[in-house]
């Protein structure tokens, strides 16, 4: 029983230890495209192999590009 109490306390102290770290902010001007600017010309593959480029997705009202981030990556 004494273990599984050593145990124990172990844990909590890592997870409030954890806890506490502090975060440096991102400065997200610098991670890619803002809203409301134009991506740069790409030339991608997709799983099947066709190339896929900026002009290519565009349509005859351009298009939208949606990123979701998970909130734990």
């Amino acid at each position: 029983m004494r273990f599984g109490t050593v145990l124990l306390a172990a844990f909590l102290s890592i997870s409030t230890l954890a806890g506490q770290r502090s975060r440096t902010p991102i400065d997200v001007s610098k991670l890619g495209p803002q809203i409301g600017e134009q991506i740069p010309d790409f030339s991608l593959k997709d799983q099947s192999g066709k190339i896929w480029t900026r002009q290519s997705i565009l349509g005859q009202k351009g298009a939208m590009l949606v990123f979701f981030r998970s909130a734990d990556w």
